[in-house]
């Protein structure tokens, strides 16, 4: 940030930190807005951290893929979960996402990342190579046995298998702090059995990839999604009628938003552009500016997104207006 530019979040009156409540329902995971010069912008993070309490989010998490984490250093991404748990003030949980493909500096990461004030930790299942579960066991109980506070991971292999139950039920047996699982990939209702069952449920499992499945998922137990904040207040009236036994309804809200979700995952950095534009129009950032290198959108395929924000944005609008 340019030395002559302060920019200061309203910050609240830090309350007593005290142990996470289980995740249950909608962990929107933040985007990183930035000024016009890609410098990380605090005021609308925190705006952004706003809007998600006001929608009763069960937390937060930050900076993951949708939030650009693989273009940021990692004092960006520790400043990125400063300003939001700062500005939290224990109103909603704050999750730091400390991926890294070295155990050694992802310890480090989280550490920080613990100290700025996440409640909780996320990290990425390294992909860079194919490893074997038993290298990956080998590499999280040394990672997640560093880290006091409850772990979250995240495995997000297109091009391959991720892991599954006998990794989790292994992993949670030699680090109880392991948590949850957060998994996005299609046709996985068995697989979300399977974790449940062998770790006694004290696994919970999260659907990620923009909620695409989550319908599908509820009945095989998972326990919330990790969806961007755009669509995460509809994802969440879908989840909860669904959980509560009203299928018919939780499709009618969920097919009117699946359009926006099928469109922005066709390529991940059109889902950062996309999000970043609703969330300007919806006056949350500053700015819809999405650091380079970034996918240039040709004028069809923005000509169609505009329209879809425009509904997103109607559907939101009749939603706040329900929840008023």
């Amino acid at each position: 940030m340019p030395k002559n530019r302060q920019v200061v979040c309203i910050r609240l009156k830090t309350q007593e930190r005290n142990p996470m409540t289980p995740l249950v329902g909608m962990v929107p995971v933040l985007a990183t807005p930035y000024d016009a010069d890609e410098n990380i912008d605090a005021q609308s993070l925190c705006k952004l951290v706003d809007f998600c309490i006001d929608r009763a989010a069960t937390a937060v998490c930050l900076p993951a893929y949708g939030g650009e984490f693989y273009k940021l250093s990692e004092q960006e991404r520790i400043s990125t979960v400063r300003i939001a748990a700062t500005h939290a003030a224990g109103r909603i949980p704050v999750i730091g996402q400390a991926n890294h493909v070295s155990g050694k500096i992802a310890i480090e990461l989280a550490r920080q990342m613990r100290e700025a004030g996440a409640d909780m930790i996320s990290m990425a299942v390294p992909r860079v190579f194919g490893l074997k579960e038993d290298d990956l066991l080998r590499h999280f109980v040394r990672v997640v046995q560093a880290i006091e506070i409850p772990v979250l991971l995240q495995d997000f292999n297109p091009g391959g298998p991720t892991v599954g139950a006998s990794f989790a039920r292994r992993l949670h047996a030699e680090c109880p702090n392991f948590r949850y699982l957060k998994l996005e990939e299609p046709m996985m209702s068995e697989k979300v059995k399977t974790i449940l069952q062998a770790t006694d449920g004290q696994v919970g499992v999260l659907e990620g990839w923009g909620g695409m499945y989550m319908l599908e998922l509820v009945p095989s137990g998972i326990c919330g999604v990790m969806p961007g904040v755009t669509t995460f207040p509809l994802l969440d009236r879908a989840f909860r009628l669904a959980r509560t036994d009203r299928p018919q309804e939780a499709y009618e809200v969920f097919s009117k938003i699946l359009p926006f979700i099928v469109f922005q995952l066709q390529h991940l950095e059109l889902y950062l552009t996309m999000e970043k534009l609703l969330l300007h129009r919806l006056g949350v950032i500053e700015t819809s500016r999405v650091r380079e290198a970034a996918l240039s959108v040709d004028a069809t395929t923005v000509a169609y997104g505009d329209f879809l924000i425009d509904r997103v944005i109607e559907l939101l609008t009749a939603s706040d207006d329900h929840i008023g």
